[in-house]
């Protein structure tokens, strides 16, 4: 089957190599166009765009502003059997869909209907699953709205990070894409509509999505640490400068008396201990703005005066 696979982020690079050395035939690959990145803002290509190039094969390259005239053109050259998409990041019109005699398929991380949109990852911790996995389904006009043709499920300990979650999820997401792939050439598939009952939403992360509010309880907290880990990182205030909060644990059991974000003490084994609405938060790994990341231990030797004093965020 001849494959176009479309794709930007580096979630989706394990899927764009599973391709490479499948036994279909991947006749071109759609990624965003070059975006400014670092501080010199100079033009850098998508992950994987350098996935391709770094793979030395002659794989035609497309990238387009605008999935339009052209970009339908320089597609239907190719005369693609099926669009294989992972994370591109761009809805597909109809137009553009009719190019493929076998329509679409996208992989989605979360086992859908629940978590469409753009955060599955990071909204199947913030919400607490205890279950999270990757789905494939038609490409559909609404977003993450068409049959389901397969699922891979996991289970969760509640200790993943969108960094942990993110790498399982591609390199399953890869391998997943494949056999559906092999399945739908074969003709041995079948297709599964979503139920809207147990539909919910992600929302896209916004880096004022990390700020902390204490008022929140320790596993909330925690969860956001995981949730925003590797971006935008949970963020509060140690007086007055700005203090990541880069690895937690949530003594749900345990309190004080102080209030809401004030630091309760230091278990040496444990953590820096700050008190929540409920509960208090065990920090592990923390980081000053400016400075370099340290576990615990190491912050409170530079920092031995920090019982007592309360960490900002929301009001």
């Amino acid at each position: 089957m001849r494959v176009l696979f479309a794709g930007t982020p580096e979630i989706a690079v394990s899927s764009l190599k599973a391709l490479l050395f499948s036994n279909h035939q991947l006749c071109g690959v759609l990624t965003n166009p070059d975006r400014p990145r670092g501080r010199g803002r100079a033009p850098s290509p998508s992950p994987v765009k350098q996935a391709l190039l770094d793979s030395g094969k002659p794989i035609p390259l497309l990238q387009f502003d605008h999935l339009k005239g052209e970009a339908r053109e320089a597609v239907a050259a190719l005369k693609p059997d099926l669009l294989a998409v992972f994370a591109f990041g761009r809805i597909f019109g109809p137009k553009f869909l009719a190019l493929f005699s076998q329509g679409g398929i996208n992989v989605h991380p979360s086992l859908l209907p629940l978590h469409r949109g753009p955060s599955p990852i990071p909204s199947a911790i913030l919400s607490g699953d205890e279950k999270s996995g990757i789905t494939i389904q038609r490409l559909a006009r609404e977003m993450d709205r068409g049959a389901v043709l397969s699922r891979l499920v996991r289970d969760l300990d509640g200790r993943e990070t969108t960094a942990s979650l993110s790498a399982w999820a591609a390199e399953e997401g890869a391998k997943l894409l494949v056999s559906t792939i092999d399945a739908l050439e074969r003709g041995e598939f079948t297709e599964e509509e979503q139920d809207e009952v147990f539909a919910s939403y992600s929302e896209k992360i916004d880096a004022d999505d990390s700020l902390i509010d204490w008022n929140l309880s320790a596993v909330q907290i925690d969860r956001m640490v995981r949730a925003f880990n590797p971006w935008p990182r949970t963020r509060t205030t140690l007086e007055g400068k700005e203090l990541l909060i880069l690895d937690s644990f949530p003594l749900s059991a345990e309190k004080s008396l102080s209030a809401p974000g004030t630091i309760a003490g230091v278990d040496r084994k444990r953590g820096i201990l700050v008190q929540t609405g409920d509960g208090l938060l065990a920090v592990v790994r923390l980081q000053l703005k400016t400075k370099r990341p340290l576990d615990f231990a190491s912050f409170y030797n530079g920092n031995r005066d920090i019982a007592g004093k309360r960490l900002g965020g929301k009001e």
